[in-house]
């Protein structure tokens, strides 16, 4: 008997994973019979063949029966994984939630259900334990993540096939289940058995590790969260606050700026934190930075900001920037400006035209309430502006000079006071 609580689904359109093999039939089947709004997705991968198409057919026809709406893909798993260098079944993955994705939006399903269980969690903590995964690998598979749904991760496999027998609900098997070339299987056939034979609980026991290392790690998470909400200003942080840092914080801070990488690349970023002097670091798709006390993340390369003229009723890109500015001529009337949103410019000052460049040799301002000159240089050293991204931080400037670097200061002579003509400049995210 497989007791589920569906009501927070009823009155969503839903979009259920179905392979034909007894998990997601039974899935299926629980959500047909509590008479939920289920569309069918099946994806064949293109490695079995035949008997990949055999269950194409099978989940086409039981849905048709049903009166269940089915939708049904076809790719090229083997391919892909040798086109994008990586495992068959890390292809066939990819492929398949790619596909269910399309699906969910062309028909505005509320979320995608697959039909992972309580053995599928133990067996995915086992897998990540041998691949030498931290904590967050050991907190097995999510019950939710984002609008995918696992109704049966509290449930069994031999609950499941007890259903299936009990409502006679037909399946179809996957003969490369039965080989221990994979994995998983490998895993599935001998380890999960040995400790069972050590705790005929086992399952339960794996899935109450993984709820323990889940909370854990979003408490980790949220205090690396909680650092870069406080410390992150222009793209790069403290190299004093970050050492400060717990290792099992700091390494979430890392792999929070640069997601996706390796607990090797995360010990070589960590090592590098501790160094002091400009350097970089090469990392897969990343470069860390360390200038002025700080440590940056981001692209190998900054584009230049090229110069744009600036016309009233305009909006410019500053792609290079990942911004876009909206330019209008109106009347100050005092509002507060705001470096990183909106600024206002004195409208008689400008000689002749408006202008948004790059930094240029010899850039000086006269940062409004500082009583002297500074340096473009200084003003970014201030700031903790990585040198390599300073190429690419707007300046409006007219041809006397610098009247705005973005986000850092704006000159006096810029000023307008209430009441007069000024030309309102706002920044916005691409």
């Amino acid at each position: 008997m497989i007791d589920l609580d569906l009501t927070s689904l009823r009155g969503k359109k839903l979009l259920a994973a179905v392979s034909g093999g007894a998990d997601s039939m039974c899935l299926l089947h629980l959500l047909a019979a509590a008479k939920l709004d289920v569309t069918a997705a099946h994806f064949e991968h293109g490695i079995r063949g035949e008997e990949s198409l055999r269950d194409l057919r099978f989940v086409e026809g039981w849905c048709r029966e049903q009166g269940i709406p089915c939708l049904t893909g076809r790719g090229d798993a083997p391919a892909y994984a040798k086109a994008h260098r990586m495992s068959l079944e890390q292809a066939a993955r990819e492929l398949r939630y790619a596909f269910l994705h399309q699906c969910a939006g062309r028909i505005g399903a509320a979320c995608i259900l697959t039909a992972h269980n309580l053995d599928d969690n133990a067996e995915t903590l086992l897998f990540n334990l041998a691949r030498g995964s931290g904590t967050a690998g050991l907190c097995g598979i999510p019950a939710r993540r984002g609008e995918i749904l696992r109704p049966l991760l509290s449930v069994s496999r031999a609950e499941i096939e007890a259903y299936l027998e009990e409502h006679r609900v037909p399946h179809v098997e996957d003969s490369t289940n039965r080989e221990d070339c994979y994995t998983r299987n490998l895993i599935r056939h001998r380890a999960i058995p040995a400790l069972r034979a050590v705790n005929p609980r086992f399952d339960e026991a794996a899935a109450r590790t993984a709820a323990l290392a889940a909370r854990d790690e979003e408490f980790l998470q949220s205090l690396a969260d909680a650092f870069l909400k406080a410390e992150l200003t222009n793209g790069g942080v403290s190299l004093a606050a970050l050492r400060n840092l717990h290792p099992a914080v700091s390494s979430r801070v890392i792999r929070t700026l640069v997601p996706g990488l390796s607990a090797r690349h995360t010990e070589l970023a960590l090592g590098f934190l501790r160094d002091d002097g400009p350097a970089s670091l090469d990392l897969p798709g990343c470069t860390l930075r360390r200038e002025c006390g700080r440590l940056f993340a981001g692209s190998r390369d900054w584009t230049p900001l090229p110069p744009r003229a600036l016309h009233d009723g305009e909006t410019v890109l500053l792609p290079e920037a990942g911004l876009r500015l909206t330019v209008e001529s109106t009347v100050f009337r005092g509002e507060i400006h705001d470096l990183f949103k909106t600024s206002f410019v004195k409208y008689e000052m400008i000689h002749p035209d408006l202008l948004c460049t790059g930094r240029l040799p010899g850039d000086r301002i006269r940062p409004a309430g500082r009583g002297c000159a500074k340096s473009f240089k200084a003003l970014f050293q201030e700031a903790g502006v990585e040198i390599a991204r300073r190429a690419s931080i707007p300046v409006i400037r007219d041809e006397a000079g610098p009247l705005l670097l973005y986000g850092i200061a704006m000159d006096e002579r810029a000023l307008p006071i209430p009441d007069e003509k000024a030309w309102k400049l706002c920044f916005f995210e691409l």
